[in-house]
């Protein structure tokens, strides 16, 4: 499946900004599964930008606007093409992933974003103890919440951890991540944080442009990393279009910086999807 993605994205400041420093996440990345054929990253008022990879393999766009100004837009415009994921076997038992532990040590941190609530890990005690290999129990982790927690556009804030949704019983994308990573790593399964964009139509028209999403899903380490999409419960493929991997929402934030001004500023965003073919 062939898709361009248009995300908009930017700061209107009530009494504008004298300056403001930013990074931005928002280029897609090219992997076993998808294929960059164009990117382009517009930023207005016009900075002075340079780019690199972070830590985690993301494409991070570091600009800063020196001169005052009333908005900061962003619209990163992409063409990807992406194909079905193969399925991948779980083979992993829970031996093997003791050899691991080191080199997937990050993976494995329970940050405050993830750490998952004790009456949660408590109702999943009994699955973790009948799991024969840690796949069984991620499946098993990622249906339990499905069922448990309401997906609920607007009901979190990005501040909100995984305990706070749990405790909520709703969330949103971001939230299903992080409360299914906190209980794999509780369980010491490595597991990571992947961002980026959903098609939101099961089957998509070609040329129809529609309002898409960011999104969020996990995979985790089971002798390979695999993918799952916890909010709809479904394993990504071909509509999924991956931006960002690292430990959490911190490490993958569209947009982060710091600005100076006199007034409050107000965050906008936006994307649209189109499949091409």
């Amino acid at each position: 499946m062939q898709m361009r993605i248009r995300h908009t994205t930017g700061y209107h400041y009530a009494k504008g900004a004298v300056a403001s420093f930013n990074e931005a996440r928002m280029t897609p990345m090219t992997t076993s599964e998808q294929y960059v054929l164009r990117s382009r990253l517009e930023i207005t008022p016009t900075p002075w930008s340079y780019e690199y990879r972070d830590y985690w393999g993301t494409t991070v766009t570091s600009f800063e606007v020196r001169d005052p100004h009333s908005d900061l837009t962003v619209v990163a415009t992409s063409t990807v093409e992406t194909q079905e994921v193969p399925d991948k076997p779980h083979g992993a038992s829970w031996a093997e992933l003791q050899d691991v532990q080191d080199e997937w040590c990050e993976f494995l941190a329970l940050s405050a974003w993830v750490a998952p609530s004790p009456a949660l890990l408590a109702e999943l005690a009994p699955m973790l103890a009948t799991s024969e290999r840690p796949s069984d129990y991620a499946m098993a982790v990622s249906q339990f919440l499905h069922d448990r927690v309401a997906y609920v556009p607007g009901s979190t804030e990005v501040t909100t951890t995984a305990a706070d949704a749990w405790a909520a019983q709703t969330g949103v994308c971001q939230d299903f991540a992080h409360l299914t990573l906190g209980c794999l790593r509780e369980a010491r399964i490595p597991a990571r944080y992947v961002s980026g964009y959903l098609h939101p139509s099961p089957e998509p028209v070609v040329g129809e442009a529609v309002a898409g999403e960011s999104h969020a899903w996990i995979e985790w380490w089971d002798g390979e990393w695999v993918g799952w999409d916890p909010t709809n419960a479904i394993a990504p493929g071909p509509r999924h279009v991956i931006v960002a991997k690292g430990r959490d929402y911190a490490d993958s934030p569209p947009l982060r910086g710091i600005f100076s001004t006199a007034g409050t500023s107000e965050l906008f965003v936006g994307v649209e999807i189109t499949r091409l073919r």
